[in-house]
């Protein structure tokens, strides 16, 4: 049996192993740190991927008899489950903390998290001390943003653009992306992985949030910044009405919204793991002061988590919502099309349409959306065409999921988008079945002088597709080419056909059988990421004479 074919029994089947072995070498330690945690799984069941990666090389070494590599990291991986089990357990659930700390965490107003034991107690106090001075560094409104952090759920993951979607509420989406740097170095949030990659891409709160010694910082807060569906559905009317809520956390799996549930003041609406939304008539219409609509998938970015609408209809009543930053429909099927009151919100800076699977139509009028800089229209695998107002959004910074159809499908060209869109930063193009490229098309991107991310997706294997001249912009650092069909590196991507200093290169998927370029030059790539290349034979050593800067 495979550590990762049942959770539930990874620690034991370890621990099975290990009493094969314990004659030969003494690895009381961990023996101890396995039985510390042996009801692990059964208590949660989620975010375990850490754990089971630590516990597959440990059952590796024994299945390998490498018992001197074992005794010789016996320390690190006892760190290592430490660590991981605490991410895992709720606090005061694991049988190695004392009954000290369960009180602790019970009598204090914020939830407390105790550490590791063997973590230092010196770095322990300078991080402490950093969150304090990060939150004292805070203007009013701003205290009430930090503090509002505590009320995401306590494991729960989420990506850089959702928490700095999170403090949109009060500024521009833009501006907020740079406090994010600022919290990220107070360590207010922290990576989240098991630092296989050398780039953050996974954040969470960091636990020392909750510590006690930081819970008189947030006792102060007049206001509660978040409203929760389920608490707000089952507290009295009258008390209900007196709080003035800023945001709308959904947390119920199924959400039923209609007129009597009050509330006219709402700026944000967010989706924290709901599956069925049903917004009754009128209601929507009434939350003129909306700032942020996030419905879709929010922190569960799993193709998992299902989300559908009881219906189209709410969509139609926001064409009057004159603040409206943000509509965001991430993953929710049974929208099949946009209503034209999308386009009549002149405000909208951001609308997410990733993975809207039922989605078929786009407003032929999308080019009123003057202020839109952010449009992510990838994994809508039924929109097949795109209109020709795009070409006219002149200040999107980010445009995903562009299809390229065939000549009546397909009005606007990526000729116009090179020509008109000069501010884009990120940019995918889905080449789609039957699709036409005119001579010179993939030559236009070289004009984007401020692109940076390019990702180009073959959705068939046609052997016409392969020979596609692309001349990318000196300013892109990352390349992402997904289901290529040839079987050798193109012309076009040879290293000295590149005008640009490449740092990242994504192949997933495709034919391709070589990466060898036939010639000297260094690429000067950084970091490649390969998958779903079943017909690549490549190994370490020849990647790394392939790309001498990896």
């Amino acid at each position: 049996m495979s550590i990762r074919t049942n959770r539930f029994k990874a620690v034991d089947r370890v621990l099975k192993d290990l009493e094969r072995v314990e004659k030969e070498g003494k690895l009381n330690d961990l023996k101890s740190e396995l039985n510390k945690i042996k009801e692990v799984f059964l208590k949660v069941k989620e975010n375990e991927e850490e754990l089971l990666d630590t516990l597959a090389v440990v059952d590796g070494y024994i299945r390998n008899k490498n018992i001197a590599k074992l005794r010789e990291e016996e320390g690190h991986f006892c760190q290592k489950i430490w660590n991981s089990t605490l991410k895992l357990l709720p606090a005061a659930a694991s049988s190695g903390q004392s009954s000290h700390h369960a009180q602790a965490a019970a009598s204090s107003h914020h939830h407390v998290t105790p550490l590791p034991s063997s973590t230092p107690q010196l770095h322990q106090e300078e991080d402490l001390q950093r969150i304090k001075d990060c939150y004292n560094s805070l203007g009013p409104e701003f205290k009430r943003i930090f503090s509002s952090l505590l009320q995401f759920p306590e494991n729960a993951v989420f990506k850089r653009r959702e928490i700095a979607l999170w403090f949109s509420q009060y500024g521009d989406y833009r501006w907020n992306s740079v406090w994010v740097d600022s919290i990220l170095k107070s360590k207010v949030i922290v990576p989240h992985g098991n630092g296989k990659s050398p780039i953050a891409s996974k954040f969470k709160i960091n636990p020392l949030l909750r510590h006690k010694s930081l819970s008189p910082l947030f006792q102060n807060e007049e206001v509660p910044i978040c409203g929760y569906y389920s608490q707000i559905k089952t507290s009295s009317s009258s008390r209900a009405s007196d709080i003035g809520y800023q945001r709308l956390v959904l947390d119920q799996r199924k959400i039923k919204i209609s007129d009597g549930f009050g509330f006219k003041s709402f700026r944000a609406v967010y989706n924290f793991g709901a599956s069925y939304l049903n917004f009754g008539p009128g209601w929507m219409a009434k939350m003129k002061d909306l700032w942020v609509l996030q419905l879709g998938r929010f922190m569960q970015d799993s193709p998992k988590h299902h989300i559908e609408v009881d219906s189209e209809e709410f969509l139609k009543e926001l064409s009057g919502h004159e603040d409206l930053l943000c509509l965001s429909l991430r993953g929710i099927s049974r929208i099949f099309e946009l209503p034209p009151s999308i386009v009549k919100i002149e405000s909208l800076g951001i609308l997410d349409l990733k993975a809207c699977h039922n989605l078929e139509t786009l407003p032929s009028d999308i080019s009123s959306l003057q202020s839109l800089w952010y449009l992510n229209l990838s994994e809508c695998y039924l929109l097949d065409r795109m209109p020709k107002g795009i070409q006219n959004l002149t200040r999107l910074k980010v445009l995903k999921g562009f299809v390229l159809g065939s000549s009546s499908k397909t009005p606007c060209r990526i000729s116009d988008i090179a020509a008109n869109l000069k501010r884009l930063v990120r940019l995918s193009i889905r080449i789609g079945s039957g699709a036409v490229i005119q001579e010179g098309e993939f030559e236009s991107l070289k004009k984007l002088s401020e692109l940076e991310h390019l990702k180009i997706s073959w959705g068939v294997f046609d052997t016409r597709y392969i020979d596609i001249q692309i001349s990318v912009p000196s300013s892109l650092k990352k390349l992402h080419l997904e289901g290529f069909p040839g079987q050798n590196i193109p012309e076009w991507l040879k290293p000295s056909k590149l005008s640009c200093s490449l740092r990242e290169l994504h192949i997933t998927g495709g034919k391709l059988k070589s990466l060898d370029h036939g010639e000297n030059n260094d690429w000067g790539v950084e970091m490649v990421y390969l998958k779903y290349l079943k017909d690549l034979d490549v190994d370490l050593e020849h990647l790394r004479k392939l790309f001498p800067s990896l």
